[in-house]
């Protein structure tokens, strides 16, 4: 097992930890929800605060000098996003959104998707994502799945390959699938941007839960698209995401609408407007002018502990974290953990998917472990993630059986669970970030211990469920 000292690196994750997250010890707080959200670090606050109420910043539509303050940030964070992610500025845009859902919806709502054409999704998606194909449905679009295979709930470059037939030309054809799934944590191959392109699809990268321990370099990544969330990475601000476009894939987008900030030239009787030519075309409204320029803080906070070593950070305590649950055993020595997803760290992330088994080798209802957990504490998340295929595949469930059940009378998602046999309502999932430390990594190990071994918990008393 990977020591202490070695999972967090010395006394500088240490020094880290104390400085920019010292909230987390002073509350006794264990933050093990890193893939819901990244945690703020206090210098980042502080700087927005500071440049908030230090200046006078006016909305960027105008010219006056209030505005021009603002736009000059917009204009810097835009420069920092592409930077960041190596995008050339000449073959790449950054357009600022409310979120990755944000970014993803505009891609769906605006791709020219048409009979003949072809939308290829992996079962392996987050709900953001999945929910592209009803735009593709309305357009007639054909909508094809690539199935998850294996225990470590991998793509198949082949079965991907078999869904992604040759042709350049005749209608356009959309792959979309995560850099790295949010509900196991494994890392799908980049390179099969490239492998899609070739084919003569347009990609779609879901980045949102890889790229706050992960470098992706779109000078070699040349996703067509790619979405992110910033409050992921380094937590603050909220309600800002980008979609990262090249430019020759975002003049192909076709939007059903137009509003404030968007168009160049408008005439309210004549009926006719024209686009702005640049990324603002997908910028509805007035953007969050004041919490952008934080993006452009946290990259180069970001940038100055390195992605490199975030990400091996957050291997290490990964892995502590799964010998640690592979070791956990009742009295009898049958195991106390069902783990969906690779078991070592190989091509993963620091998601990890896990049902608790009791002593009778059941699955302890996910309620408990979130009432349990929640009272020392420790945050983490349980149920299906936004991620039904994902957990669809980690349980098993047949497209036969799927199909069954929506034709029986389900109205709620205890009356779905039924129907489908499972014994909870998704997985536990514990995700690592660059707060961690080894000592949040233990303490979830001696929760399961303390709370779960050579025990039958009984589910008397819980809520009914609301939702996955």
């Amino acid at each position: 097992m990977v020591s202490a000292a070695q999972a967090d690196g010395g006394t500088r994750w240490d020094t880290l930890r104390e400085e920019e997250f010292g909230y987390l010890d002073e509350g006794h707080h264990v933050y093990l929800d890193h893939t819901g959200a990244g945690l703020p670090p206090r210098s980042l606050l502080r700087g927005h605060t500071e440049r908030i109420s230090g200046g006078c910043f006016g909305n960027p539509h105008s010219a006056n000098p209030a505005s021009q303050a603002s736009s000059d940030l917009l204009a810097q964070a835009r420069s920092a996003v592409l930077a960041h992610f190596n995008a050339d500025p000449a073959e790449y845009a950054a357009v600022f959104t409310s979120n990755a859902t944000g970014a993803l919806r505009l891609v769906g709502e605006a791709y020219p998707f048409t009979r003949g054409g072809r939308l290829v999704l992996s079962v392996d998606n987050h709900n953001s994502v999945n929910g592209l194909r009803e735009f593709a449905r309305t357009a007639h679009t054909k909508v094809t799945y690539v199935p998850l295979t294996g225990h470590e709930l991998r793509l198949d470059e082949q079965v991907l390959c078999d869904a992604l037939p040759t042709g350049r030309r005749g209608p356009r054809r959309l792959l979309a699938f995560p850099a790295q799934s949010n509900f196991t944590g494994v890392k799908h191959p980049l390179e099969w941007v490239a492998l899609a392109r070739a084919r003569g699809y347009d990609v779609l990268l879901d980045a949102a839960a890889f790229v706050p321990t992960n470098t992706l370099d779109l000078s070699l990544v040349q996703a067509d698209y790619t979405a992110v969330s910033w409050y992921k990475v380094f937590g603050y601000p909220t309600g800002v995401g980008t979609l990262i476009a090249r430019k020759e894939a975002l003049a192909r987008l076709r939007r059903p609408w137009f509003a404030g900030g968007t168009i160049h030239v408008v005439s309210a009787q004549a009926r006719w407007h024209v686009m702005a030519a640049d990324e603002t075309a997908f910028e509805d409204g007035t953007v969050n002018f004041l919490s952008i320029p934080d993006v452009s803080a946290g990259l180069e906070w970001i940038g100055g502990i390195g992605m490199e070593a975030i990400g091996a950070h957050v291997s290490a305590l990964t892995n502590r974290l799964l010998s640690g649950l592979q070791l956990l055993a009742h009295s009898d020595g049958s195991p106390m953990v069902r783990l969906y997803g690779p078991r070592s760290t190989e091509g993963r992330g620091g998601t990890v998917a896990l049902n608790l088994l009791a002593a009778d080798g059941r699955v302890v209802d996910e309620r408990i472990v979130t009432r349990d957990s929640g009272r020392l504490g420790i945050s983490l998340r349980t149920g299906c993630f936004c991620n039904p295929g994902a957990g669809e595949s980690a349980f098993s469930l047949s497209l036969p059986v799927l199909r069954s059940v929506r034709r029986r009378r389900v109205h709620t998602i205890d009356d779905y669970l039924g129907s489908l046999g499972l014994a909870s309502a998704g997985a536990v999932r514990v995700s690592l970030g660059l707060s961690s430390n080894a000592a949040d990594v233990d303490a979830f190990l001696e929760f399961v211990r303390e709370h779960y071994r050579d025990r039958v918990p009984g589910t008397a008393g819980l809520s009914p469920r609301n939702g996955c």
